[in-house]
C-alpha cells in the first residue's frame, strides 16, 4: 500500500460518503416507489479497473459490491466528459446487469484530461417493456419476452441527452414518464458524484486519490482473508430446492461445495440444475457473482464490522460455476426473476457454513422476497399505473443465542417496506392488514423470526396482480441443530360470493374491484432443541400474538392457561415438565423434503448430473424430465405435499435408481 494508515483512513471515509451523498440524490429526486421508498438502488466510485472502491454502507441495495463495470465501458468505446453509458443487458454487460429492470448508468470522472475514476448508479425501473406490466413474469422462458434489451450504450454524450436512444427507451415501456423520471434522477446522482471527487482531488491530490482506489481495496482484501482464515479448513457439501420452474414442473436443484483454506475460500456449485426454461436464472457468467457470493460478504462483515465496504472483500473468493447451468446459463436464457435462485444459493451458502461456524451462522431465512405488484389503468388519460404495492419477506433463520427476525430478510435484501398511506395515495388499492403471519416461524431454543402476512383490496376494475419470487410453497425454510422449519408460504383471493381461493405461485392476475389478496409469508427456520426453550420466553411470543397456544403445545412442549380472574395466560409448569419429558420427533427440513430426499437421494441426483452436463445444452432439460418422470408415476400427483405411503416411496426410488444408468452420454 502506497498511503499511510491515516491518510487511507481519511479517504476512505470521504470516498464511502460521496457514494452515499450519491444515494441520497437519487433516493430524494427518484419518481417511483421502488425508488422513493423501498429503496431499490445504489451509487457507488468505481476505479479504473471498472470495480468498485467506496460504496455506501447503509444505503441503497448492499449486495452489489463486487459488480464489475469494465465490460460495459469497454463496450462502447472512447468516452469523452459529459458522456454516461446506459446499459441493461445481463449478457452484454457482463453480468453488471442481471435482469432487464435494473438500469445501470456509468460516467467516467476526469481531471485534467484523463479518467480517475467512474460513478456508478442502477435502480429498478417499474417497466421496461416484455410481455407482462413490470416486465418480470416468472413464466418467461428466454429474454427477449422480458423486454427491451439496452446493451451498453451511450445515453449522454458531451453532457448531452442522445434523443434516439431517449426515444427508443420511451417507446418501450408503458411508464414511459416515470423511467425518464427516474432516469434523470440517476443522472442527477452521477452528478453529484463528480462535483465531490473533484472536491476531494482538489483537497488530496490525484496522485493520492488514485493511490486510494487501489489501497483500498488491498486492504479489504487483506482483511477479508483474515476473517476467512479463522473458518475452520476442510470442504463442507450442501443442497437446496426451490419450488419448481415457475409455478410448474420439478423442483430445482442447487448443490454446493465449499473448500476453505488459508483465508481463501471456493464454491462449487457443480451438481446444480441445467438452466431452466423460466426467469429464475442467474447470470453469473462463471464469476464471483453479487448473487453467488452475498452470503460470504455477511460472514466477513459480521465478523469484521469496520472492515471497508469496496471490491477487495471478494478477492479471496473463487466460483466454479458449470456453464449452462441454473447459476450459469447460456446468453439468452430469461432471467427476470433471478433472485428467487439467488436467495436459495443463500440459503444453501448458509447451509454449508453452518457446519463449519455452528456458532455464527443462522438457520435457513424465509427464502422468498416477494415484490407484489399492481398494475391498473392510469388515472389520468392512457395507459397504465405500475406499482409496487410491497416487497414482501419472511423471517430471519434463529441463531445461536437469538431469535431470528420477525418479519425482514437477511439473505439479499435488504429493502424497506412501502408505507400504507403512501400505497394507498399512489395506487387504487386499500390495504386491509398487514402485519406479522403467527406460528409461521420455526420452532428452536431460539425460534426463527416471524413471516409476514397482507391483504389488500382491489379498488379498480380492469387490474392485474403480480407476485414475482414467490418460493417456499413446497419446500419449508430448515432448521439447525434440531430446530424446526418455518411454515410454507401462502397466497389466497378472496372474491364476493366465492370460496377463497388458494392460488399457489401466480404470473398475471386478473382481479375486478372488491377482489381481496391475501399474501402470508414463511417464517425462517428455528435453531436449537425447541423443548430446551425458555417457558417464559415462548410466553411473551403468545402474548405478542406471534404463537398459538395450541403451537406451544405441541412444537415447544409449553402449556399455557388462562390465569385466574383474568384474561392474561400463564405457563402451567406441571403440565410443561410432562410434556417436556417425552421426546419429540421434529424434521430439520419438513416432511415435504423428507420424502423428497428418500426418493431422489443427494448421491443419485450428483450422477445424474454428471450424465446431462455431457450432453448438448439443449438435451439437458428433456432428459432430466423423463428419468424423473420414470419415478413420479409411482407417486401421488401433488408429491411431495401430498403424503405417500411406504410402498409407493420404495417403488419410486427403485424406479429413480434404475432410471439413471440409461440416460444416454448424448442426445437421442
Amino acid at each position: 500500500m502506497k498511503l499511510d494508515p491515516i491518510s487511507l483512513e481519511i479517504l476512505g471515509n470521504k470516498l464511502t460518503s460521496i457514494a452515499e451523498e450519491m444515494c441520497l440524490t437519487l433516493q430524494r429526486t427518484g419518481r417511483t416507489l421502488y425508488v422513493k421508498e423501498t429503496a431499490d438502488f445504489c451509487c457507488a466510485l468505481a476505479g479504473l479497473d471498472g470495480k468498485f472502491f467506496a460504496y455506501p454502507r447503509a444505503l441503497g441495495v448492499s449486495g452489489f459490491v463486487g459488480l464489475d463495470c469494465s465490460t460495459a465501458i469497454a463496450a462502447v468505446g472512447e468516452l469523452a466528459p459529459g458522456d454516461v453509458i446506459l446499459t441493461n443487458d445481463p449478457y452484454r454487460s457482463g453480468g453488471l446487469a442481471t435482469h432487464l429492470p435494473d438500469l445501470q448508468v456509468i460516467e467516467p470522472y476526469f481531471h485534467e484530461g484523463r479518467i480517475v475514476a467512474y460513478g456508478w448508479g442502477f435502480l429498478h425501473a417499474s417497466d421496461v417493456g416484455g410481455k407482462v406490466p413490470s416486465s418480470i413474469s416468472p413464466t418467461n422462458h428466454e429474454i427477449y419476452q422480458e423486454g427491451l434489451q439496452i446493451p451498453p450504450v451511450k445515453i449522454m454524450r458531451a453532457g448531452q441527452l442522445n434523443q434516439d436512444v431517449a426515444l427508443l427507451f420511451r417507446a418501450n415501456s408503458r411508464t414511459p414518464d416515470a423511467n425518464m423520471g427516474d432516469l434523470k434522477a440517476m443522472l442527477g446522482a452521477l452528478a453529484t458524484g463528480r462535483e465531490r471527487v473533484m472536491q476531494t482531488l482538489l483537497q488530496h491530490g490525484a496522485s493520492a486519490f488514485l493511490d486510494a482506489q487501489l489501497d483500498l481495496v488491498e486492504y479489504a482484501a487483506l482483511r477479508a482473508r483474515a476473517v476467512l482464515a479463522q473458518v475452520p479448513a476442510g470442504t463442507y457439501r450442501f443442497t437446496d430446492y426451490l419450488d419448481d420452474e415457475a409455478g410448474a414442473g420439478l423442483p430445482v436443484r442447487i448443490a454446493l461445495a465449499v473448500t476453505v483454506g488459508d483465508g481463501n475460500i471456493l464454491l462449487d456449485f457443480t451438481g446444480s440444475d441445467p438452466q431452466v426454461a423460466a426467469a429464475i436464472n442467474i447470470p453469473s457468467h462463471g464469476l464471483p457473482h453479487a448473487w453467488l457470493t452475498l452470503r460470504i460478504l455477511a460472514l466477513i462483515a459480521t465478523l469484521d464490522k469496520t472492515v471497508p465496504i469496496n471490491a477487495g472483500l471478494l478477492a479471496p473468493v473463487s466460483v466454479i460455476a458449470p456453464q449452462g447451468s441454473l447459476v450459469n446459463p447460456l446468453p439468452g436464457a430469461a432471467v427476470g426473476v433471478r433472485h428467487a435462485a439467488a436467495v436459495r444459493v443463500n440459503d444453501a451458502l448458509n447451509g454449508v457454513l453452518g457446519q463449519a461456524l455452528p456458532d455464527y451462522m443462522p438457520a435457513a431465512s424465509g427464502g422468498t422476497i416477494i415484490p407484489v405488484v399492481v398494475a391498473e389503468p392510469a388515472r389520468h388519460g392512457h395507459g397504465q399505473n405500475v406499482q409496487v404495492v410491497e416487497p414482501m419477506v419472511g423471517g430471519t433463520g434463529g441463531r445461536r443465542g437469538r431469535d431470528g427476525a420477525d418479519g425482514r430478510d437477511s439473505s439479499i435484501s435488504n429493502l424497506s417496506n412501502n408505507p400504507v398511506e403512501t400505497v394507498e395515495a399512489e395506487t387504487g388499492v386499500e390495504i386491509v392488514h398487514y402485519g406479522l403471519r403467527s406460528d409461521s416461524a420455526g420452532a428452536g431454543q431460539w425460534r426463527g423470526g416471524n413471516g409476514q402476512e397482507i391483504r389488500f383490496r382491489i379498488l379498480q376494475d380492469d387490474s392485474f396482480v403480480l407476485a414475482r419470487g414467490m418460493e417456499r410453497l413446497r419446500f419449508r425454510p430448515w432448521g439447525a441443530h434440531g430446530g424446526g422449519p418455518g411454515a410454507p408460504a401462502r397466497l389466497v383471493l378472496h372474491r364476493a360470493g366465492e370460496a377463497p381461493r388458494e392460488l399457489g405461485k401466480i404470473d398475471l392476475l386478473p382481479v375486478v374491484a372488491g377482489d381481496e389478496i391475501a399474501i402470508q409469508t414463511p417464517g425462517g427456520g428455528g435453531w436449537g432443541n425447541p423443548l430446551e426453550r425458555d417457558p417464559a420466553a415462548v410466553l411473551t411470543d403468545a402474548l405478542r400474538g406471534l404463537l398459538s397456544v395450541d403451537a406451544a403445545r405441541r412444537d415447544y412442549g409449553v402449556a399455557l392457561v388462562a390465569a385466574e380472574g383474568v384474561q392474561a395466560l400463564r405457563v402451567d409448569d406441571a403440565v410443561t415438565q410432562k410434556l417436556r419429558a417425552q421426546p419429540v420427533a421434529l424434521s430439520r427440513f419438513g416432511p415435504e423434503r423428507d420424502a423428497w430426499d428418500r426418493v431422489f437421494p443427494p448421491a443419485l441426483l450428483d450422477q445424474l448430473s454428471t450424465v446431462l452436463f455431457a450432453m448438448p445444452a439443449a438435451a439437458r432439460t428433456r432428459r432430466r424430465r423423463q428419468v424423473f418422470a420414470a419415478a413420479l408415476v409411482e407417486l401421488p400427483q401433488n408429491f411431495p405435499q401430498q403424503a405417500a405411503s411406504e410402498q409407493q416411496l420404495a417403488r419410486a426410488a427403485t424406479c429413480f435408481a434404475e432410471a439413471i444408468p440409461h440416460a444416454p452420454a448424448s442426445a437421442s
